[in-house]
């Protein structure tokens, strides 16, 4: 079986050293991937191509893994699925072509191409006038157009070597993985991030993954899933890491120390600083962030200024013109939207009121109170894992917790406190107003340090306003243990 794999046009048009070198990365790339499913694979050079030779009979499983893998590697423009027979007459050949194409060619339009090469006694428009004659007679239906042909029958022979095109497959394009360098892209799970690596792998960037948590072990379980799929599914021929940084305690001390208006834009720079230092470590020039412009309030073109200043390296953003409906098709496209669909995005709960286009000198004034040990301690406490272990370990236990959706539903669950965990501006501006049950305010990012000295024999119900901040607080909760707390979302039309 052999598969002709063609190079992404702008490889061709590169110059020669340049091609070359791409085509060499292009090959080893493809050795380091298909070696694992099809140990005896062989890979030529044919200059405008590469020629994959698989020399042994496979399954059906293991040919539709090899051929959708050849289809996400980067650097390959189409895959030719390739029959290689001895040629000998135009007879023969035609009968060959005709059982392959009589059924695909019924009613459309189509042209045979013949690239010929060798001494014959014919010429290639000779081979080709032959053969289109045959295809006619067998699918009376079909019509020639030589100009713009629905499909086009391919094959070539070389000498007395036939090789006859029976599919064509769609591939990644793009360049060979590890021709760009390297790049940390800040991955969060959510539709966004995974698509923005994604489309830098595509262009030959060799792409780790940097995670804040802010949502606990599943959270970080869920992105390591969604991780592992990318780089499974684009970037397998490549070792890389995920790298996966403590931030909660950084963010409570912005929701402490910061304006609210400003706190989405701190955390961001907080995240580049981090990101910074990871990067220097593993000599690594460049980020990569899922922003798009004025998707949310810290993505302003001001905002997004302020946050760079703090970055030592170029922050690349693949995204920054996309429409959302665009990047959530692409995250289907790749296989990451079903994980986007079920995972909160926590960098949004935090800002309230947020400030679009805040005065320079703003952001620096709303850090001047940060405690910037607490950032060195989430340095300090980073975990990497190599990504194509990242499944390795058990997934952490799976914790729910009750849910309780309207003030009816509250007042007959009885013995219930209702915890505030709003930023006290946000609760000053709209106060939860609940005459039949008792209530405490206790901001999300106090509750880790006074949960454990609350009576244990009461059950709590954390509310906020979209009940992401209140999920995520009780399943951190559980998760140590404290497993009397409970989620209030209430009816916030009414309660108000």
């Amino acid at each position: 079986m052999r598969y002709r794999v063609k190079l992404f046009p702008e490889i061709t048009i590169k110059s020669r050293p340049v091609r070359k070198q791409m085509v060499r990365c292009l090959r080893t790339n493809l050795r380091n991937i298909l070696t694992p499913l099809v140990p005896d694979v062989r890979i030529a050079d044919c200059w405008d191509a590469l020629e994959v030779r698989v020399r042994h009979a496979i399954d059906d499983a293991t040919r539709e893994r090899l051929e959708a893998t050849l289809s996400c590697v980067p650097g390959i423009h189409e895959v030719l699925v390739i029959d290689v027979h001895t040629f000998a007459s135009f007879a023969d050949t035609a009968e060959r072509l005709v059982a392959l194409w009589r059924a695909p060619l019924a009613g459309r339009r189509f042209r045979v191409s013949v690239k010929r090469r060798g001494q014959h006694d014919f010429t290639s428009a000779d081979l080709e006038r032959y053969l289109g004659g045959a295809l006619l007679d067998a699918s009376p239906d079909a019509k020639v157009d030589l100009s713009h042909p629905e499909v086009d029958v391919t094959l070539e022979l070389q000498d007395q070597h036939l090789r006859l095109v029976t599919r064509r497959l769609p591939g990644l394009g793009g360049y060979p993985l590890g021709t760009q360098g390297q790049a940390l892209a800040l991955i969060s799970g959510g539709y966004d991030s995974p698509v923005a690596a994604w489309r830098l792998i595509r262009r030959g960037l060799k792409t780790h993954y940097l995670f804040f948590n802010l949502g606990g072990p599943e959270h970080e379980q869920a992105v390591r899933e969604v991780v592992h799929q990318v780089w499974q599914g684009y970037s397998a021929s490549h070792h890389a890491y995920f790298i996966s940084v403590p931030f909660d305690g950084v963010l409570n001390e912005i929701q402490r120390r910061v304006p609210a208006g400003l706190a989405g834009v701190v955390l961001k720079r907080m995240m580049l600083r981090a990101a910074n230092r990871v990067a220097a470590r593993a000599r690594i020039s460049a980020l990569v962030t899922g922003d798009a412009l004025a998707q949310v309030s810290s993505q302003s073109l001001v905002n997004l200024g302020l946050i760079d200043t703090v970055s030592e390296r170029p922050v690349l953003r693949p995204l920054i013109a996309d429409d959302k409906q665009t990047i959530i098709e692409d995250a289907r496209r790749i296989g990451t939207a079903a994980h986007a669909e079920r995972l909160p995005e926590y960098c949004g709960t935090i800002s309230q009121r947020p400030n679009t286009r805040p005065r320079p000198g703003q952001a620096d004034a709303a850090e001047a109170d940060f405690d910037m040990d607490v950032l060195e301690a989430a340095l300090e406490a980073t975990r990497q894992t190599r990504v194509d272990r990242l499944l390795d370990t058990p997934a952490p236990r799976t914790l729910d917790v009750p849910v309780i959706e309207s003030a009816e539903a509250l007042s007959e669950a009885g013995d219930v406190t209702v915890i505030d965990i709003r930023h006290p501006d946000e609760r000053d501006a709209a106060p939860l107003n609940l005459p039949q049950s008792e209530s405490l305010t206790i901001p999300f990012f106090e509750l880790g340090e006074r949960a454990a000295h609350l009576p244990s024999h009461r059950r709590y119900a954390l509310y906020c306003d979209q009940g992401i901040m209140s999920k995520m607080q009780a399943l951190r909760l559980a998760d140590q243990g404290l497993t009397n707390f409970i989620v209030y979302r209430g009816n916030r039309s009414t309660e108000r």
